[in-house]
């Protein structure tokens, strides 16, 4: 399980870098409404994510299950961080790193215990193995949004006339 996790996570960066490269600042900053995230602000949550989420809670829970886990507040992070100032592409490359950093370690593990729970005072017991599930999870959710907002920016070049229709023969 371990490994079809890891080889999944190692794919999907691969998917991120390609869905998020090339982006002009006019692309990365579209917002579908003033609510909605953009893919700047999508990249620095993944970062974030990477590093004091889903590595770090996987970790505590593998090898102090009952040390409560790091606080995080990612729908916060986006105002406090200052999402979107930050640099997109450098954004990118941080992102890159951390996910590197993340097989890394999880390559690294000898004999998980991945059943170990951490006692969450809402949900009540979270395994290490379910907080890995929802990592793989977490990628492909923001995958998918990155592509629903790519696509709804093009619909709407679409639908400007921008666009030329395409005539397949």
């Amino acid at each position: 399980m371990l490994q079809h996790i890891i080889e999944n996570l190692q794919r999907n960066k691969a998917v991120f870098k390609e869905l998020l490269s090339g982006i002009t600042r006019e692309n990365y900053l579209w917002k579908q409404q003033p609510e909605k995230w953009c893919l700047l602000e999508i990249i620095c949550h993944l970062y974030d994510e990477e590093r004091e989420d889903f590595r770090a809670r996987v970790k505590s829970t593998l090898e102090s299950p009952t040390t409560a886990w790091p606080t995080i507040d990612p729908p916060g992070w986006v105002a406090s961080r200052k999402y979107i100032e930050q640099d997109y592409e450098k954004k990118i490359v941080e992102f890159m790193t951390e996910r590197d950093e993340s097989i890394k370690w999880l390559t690294s593990i000898k004999n998980p215990n991945w059943k170990n729970a951490y006692m969450h005072p809402k949900v009540g017991p979270v395994t290490a193995q379910l907080i890995l599930d929802n990592w793989l999870a977490h990628d492909y959710l923001h995958i998918r949004q990155i592509t629903k907002l790519k696509y709804l920016k093009a619909a709407i070049y679409r639908k400007a006339g921008l666009c030329r229709r395409m005539v397949i023969v």
